[in-house]
């Protein structure tokens, strides 16, 4: 099998790690690739690497990272089916989700060209008589990212960018689950002509993230995953002085309202709860339907769609299917253990995707498409992340009843309502405890330009990812008050003026 390298010093570097990790094709069960699990020594010397590199490339005015950054764009969209494909292979999501994953994180490089703008500060003449003050947004240095397996292309899209178009270094640690896609973003950032050593990307595990966390040269943490991971995470480098955003778990809410249409719901429903076979921090796992018409109907209205679902391998068959397999076979036992635990503790099972087999990939790693009714708040299936393709009803009596549930849970990533009432909207939006919201949208994740981010156990940090967050994230304020005196002036220029 391949086995695949690190990507040091603008190039990719073979591991002298005696230890290895396999990556396997979701669809069929296969090994398809070896992947070194990086020694604390070669994740030092990257970081070597990266603070080598810093100096001259902060130095560098931000329009030529700019236009690093728009010519990483252009490639990005020239090899856009490619990176899907790599997805797809070492993931399991269908080809199309995949290829919007690419495109969300293309966002975040879009908002990354803007970067003169970005970093342009502020500016007060006369503070003082005679006296002009003014602020400087600086790079931090040396920045590390670890990122999930669920989206191996748009989440480091979400931090390289931005870290390296405000001028710092970055040291990446993918997950060993699928790391191929964003090694490829290595190499595209190569071809954009992003100087050697200001991205280096190491293959690893929990050696390799001690490293990073705990290095006096890195400056900074980003983090996605689970919430235990993130809080190890965000302990242990603010304990090492290092600024971190750390993003955990999520049991998003989508609470359906009496007035709201049903086939919208139902149709948005079926896609935030299964897409990508549940393995989104953005998923909707819960639906709070107000009165028990209202879940009586929706609930056969979803055991009629899942009826119909298409579950298979992300690329090589048409149709596409719905959904394709989860990421690992552990992975796959511990959904089905949450499955069988929500018939332990007295949910009613509507649809039970246990013994799913697709004809042909009878050793992928599938999960069918589950629904439980009547969950209770005091129900495990409910309080825990299952990052599957479960999706539970819970039963309320009226908005308020909603509205609790909702900010009671321990998590506040992301909700959502359904109503065509828009006072009942505005009082959702403004007293739920959730960081992104939604209004009749499914997965309210927002655009580039704005900050993705939860509250509560979702998030450790003061600020969230890309946006103007990401910008404050990856840069130090220096302020700047001066007085000038009367000095020699210089003589006229003619000539037109150019950045030098």
């Amino acid at each position: 099998m391949q086995t695949l390298d690190n990507f040091i010093d603008g190039k990719p570097s073979a591991s002298r790690s005696e230890r290895s990790a396999t990556v396997y094709n979701p669809a069929t069960g296969e090994p398809t690739a070896h992947v070194p699990l990086s020694t604390a020594e070669e994740t030092r010397a990257a970081i070597g690497v990266a603070q080598a590199a810093f100096e001259g490339w902060a130095s560098t005015p931000p329009l030529q990272r700019a236009r690093v950054m728009f010519r990483f764009k252009a490639l990005l969209e020239t090899h856009r089916d490619d990176l899907a494909r790599l997805i797809s292979q070492e993931h399991g999501k269908v080809f199309s989700d995949a290829k919007g994953e690419v495109t969300r994180g293309l966002e975040v490089v879009e908002f990354a060209c803007g970067i003169p703008h970005l970093l342009k500060g502020e500016f007060s003449p006369n503070v003082g008589r005679d006296i002009d003050s003014n602020s400087l947004m600086q790079p931090l240095g040396v920045c590390a990212g670890i990122t999930p397996f669920n989206f191996p292309a748009m989440v480091p899209l979400w931090m390289v960018p931005v870290a390296i178009a405000c001028g710092n270094t970055f040291v990446l640690k993918p997950s060993e689950k699928d790391p191929s896609a964003t090694l490829m973003l290595g190499e595209l950032l190569a071809e954009a002509g992003l100087p050697a050593g200001v991205l280096n990307i190491v293959n690893g595990d929990k050696e390799a993230v001690d490293v990073l966390l705990t290095d006096p040269r890195i400056q900074s943490v980003s983090f996605v995953g689970s919430t235990p991971i993130a809080e190890y995470i965000y302990a242990t480098a603010s304990a090492h002085g290092k600024r971190c955003q750390a993003l955990g778990g999520a049991k998003n809410h989508m609470v359906v309202m009496p007035d709201a249409d049903p086939q919208q719901v139902v149709g948005s429903l079926i896609g935030a709860a299964y897409g990508s076979a549940g393995e989104r921090c953005m998923a909707i796992s819960v639906a709070v339907c107000v009165g028990d018409e209202v879940a009586d109907k929706l609930v056969g209205m979803l055991e009629e769609e899942i009826a119909g679902m298409r579950t298979g391998p992300g690329t090589g068959v048409e149709p596409e299917p719905h959904m394709g397999p989860l990421i690992s076979r552990e992975h796959r036992q511990k959904v089905l253990g949450y499955i069988d635990l929500g018939v332990q503790e007295g949910a009613r099972l509507v649809c039970d995707g246990r013994e799913l087999v697709v004809e042909g990939y009878e050793n992928g790693f599938y999960v069918g498409p589950t629904l439980f009714d009547r969950v209770t708040p005091e129900m495990r299936i409910y309080q825990e992340e299952i990052f599957g393709p479960v999706l539970v009803v819970v039963r309320v009596g009226s908005f308020d009843e909603a509205l609790q549930l909702v900010n009671r849970h321990e998590y506040g990533n992301g909700t959502s309502i359904f109503t065509r009432d828009g006072d009942t909207a505005r009082q959702f939006e403004e007293n739920v405890k959730v960081g992104m919201v939604g209004v009749n949208v499914p997965i309210p994740v927002p655009m580039a330009f704005h900050c993705f981010g939860g509250w509560k156990r979702s998030v450790f940090g003061p600020l969230n990812m890309h946006g103007p967050d990401g910008v404050r994230f990856f840069t130090r304020m220096k302020t700047v008050t001066r007085r000038w005196p009367t000095g020699i002036r210089a003589g006229a220029e003619f000539s037109m003026p150019t950045m030098k």
